[in-house]
């Protein structure tokens, strides 16, 4: 058997000014030809698992390509057409399974909906070519995406643990209905809720309970898998949203009853998926009175892991004048200020106009840098492996990284825009997190990941950024309408 494996993920925030080329994925993770296999067997993603479960299979492995870039904006035509060529080139020269492991929202300038389109060039190229797909739980479902393959499946998890797991459920599904084992069928549906990122760990409410309605689904008799997507809203495309997707072995109506109860819940819940604010200045003097650490610190407004700048500093600005101490930021993102440490040395006294790099015309914020002085701490070059549960096994890139120590706080300065999902953002630069009164993370949910084990008390501060939860702050144009919350309406 001749086994085609691929990976094209990219969750793109359409409000971003950070640009998604083909530099971009090579700074986060591209791999081609035999050089995937080296990158990810034996990890805890979809690929890890595609690819031991072909080995084991004794199947021909054949693998094009394998590209991951930081969220970002809307990822350039052209950067599309070379990440699609190769396995579209795989699958012209002839396969006998494709298993993918893509996203569900990326935007590209040419398409709104990218592995929609990815899907429907591949069936275009071969009709009966069995086709298994792992996509992310922020994917906004299209029917593009539906039609054109044998059966999908979403992670269950946020933080995203479970990427393994659901790689190889999938995987399973499709190599057993070639074996005459099953006959998967697909039942979808979305309702008009555009939930905020902030409201989606699986481990809150109101996203617990309608994981567990999955989890349940998937031990009644006939469905194989069932997934329910929080779906991506920084993503202005027509489908954006919460959308459900059931498996089952032949039996449409039963997918289709499964379906309509957790998409019914969805929707009662609605209210529950929209973030309430607290102003910045009164959560950080409240921080400030907690005196058993670590507390953690979220600027989710600036989290990069969801397509914003790294650059914002205007919740660690506040938490400078309130006088917060014994203060650990990952990450600041400034490439010109890790030259100039570079510059400077370990040990040098260093004055910065720190962050600030990026304007942000789609909320109408201009960079603004702001001036810190501290010694420099540590120089590294920023690449260290996962050991987490999160990536497991993954080596991560930040490119040329600093550490600046004012005092009262020490900021990790990175190269390339990196989500703090784990603790090695920190121990990769000599500092212990655990020991640390406050941990300020430019991060959403995927911080609980490496950092829930330690944390005493999380706060989220509501600063600046492109991944802003404040809706009224965007201006949507593309969306499909009426939408909630962006319309206060009462039914789907």
């Amino acid at each position: 058997m001749r086994v085609l494996i691929a990976m094209m993920k990219h969750e793109t925030n359409t409000f971003s000014p950070v640009r998604t080329d083909w530099a971009r994925f090579g700074e986060w993770g591209r791999h081609e030809g035999t050089a995937v296999l080296d990158a990810y067997r034996g990890t805890g993603m979809p690929t890890g698992a595609y690819i031991e479960l072909a080995e084991k299979m004794g199947a021909e492995i054949v693998t094009p390509i394998a590209a991951e870039a930081m969220p970002s904006g809307p990822v350039e035509a052209d950067t599309y057409e070379r990440l699609s060529a190769p396995i579209l080139d795989a699958v012209r020269s002839g396969c006998d399974l494709a298993l993918l492991d893509l996203h569900g929202a990326m935007v590209a300038r040419s398409t709104s909906d990218g592995e929609g389109t990815l899907l429907e060039r591949i069936r275009a190229i071969d009709p009966d070519l069995p086709i298994a797909v792992t996509l992310d739980l922020h994917c906004n479902l299209t029917a593009r995406m539906v039609e054109n393959c044998t059966a999908l499946i979403g992670y269950k998890t946020y933080p995203h643990t479970d990427m393994y797991e659901v790689g190889k459920q999938i995987a399973e599904i499709v190599i057993g209905s070639m074996n005459g084992e099953c006959r998967p069928v697909m039942s979808w549906g979305n309702v008009p809720l555009l939930s905020q990122t902030l409201r989606q760990g699986t481990d809150d409410e109101p996203m617990k309970s309608i994981i567990a309605m999955c989890r349940d689904a998937e031990t009644e008799p006939g469905v194989l898998a069932a997934t329910c997507f929080g779906g991506f809203a920084l993503a202005d495309m027509p489908d954006a949203g919460s959308s459900v997707i059931i498996v089952t072995d032949g039996d449409k109506a039963l997918a289709d009853r499964v379906r309509d109860r957790i998409l019914a819940r969805i929707w009662e819940l609605r209210e529950d998926f929209i973030y309430e604010h607290t102003p910045l200045e009164e959560a950080v003097a409240e921080a400030k009175t907690i005196t058993d650490g670590p507390v953690i610190l979220l600027d989710h407004a600036d989290n990069c892991g969801s397509g914003a700048t790294q650059d914002v500093m205007t919740a660690i600005a506040e938490v400078l004048r309130q006088g917060l101490e014994d203060v650990a930021v990952a990450a600041v993102w400034d490439p010109e200020a890790v030259r100039e440490m570079q510059a400077a040395g370990v040990g040098a006294t260093v004055t910065l106009r720190l962050g600030g790099r990026s304007d942000m015309p789609s909320i109408d914020e201009t960079g603004a840098p702001l001036e810190v002085t501290g010694k420099v701490k540590v120089l590294t070059d920023g690449e260290w492996v996962v050991h987490g549960p999160m990536y497991t096994g993954v080596k991560v890139m930040m490119g040329p990284t600093a550490v600046l120590d004012t005092g009262k706080m020490q900021i990790v300065i990175v190269s390339r825009h990196h989500e703090p999902w784990d603790i090695g953002v920190f121990t990769s630069v000599g500092i212990q997190p655990e020991h640390k009164r406050y941990l300020l993370l430019k991060s959403r949910i995927h911080y609980r990941a490496g950092f829930a084990p330690i944390a005493r008390h999380t706060m989220t501060l509501d600063g600046k950024g492109v991944t802003t939860s404040d809706n009224s702050l965007l201006e949507y144009e593309n969306v499909r309408r009426p939408i909630f919350p962006l319309d206060r309406i009462n039914e789907y």
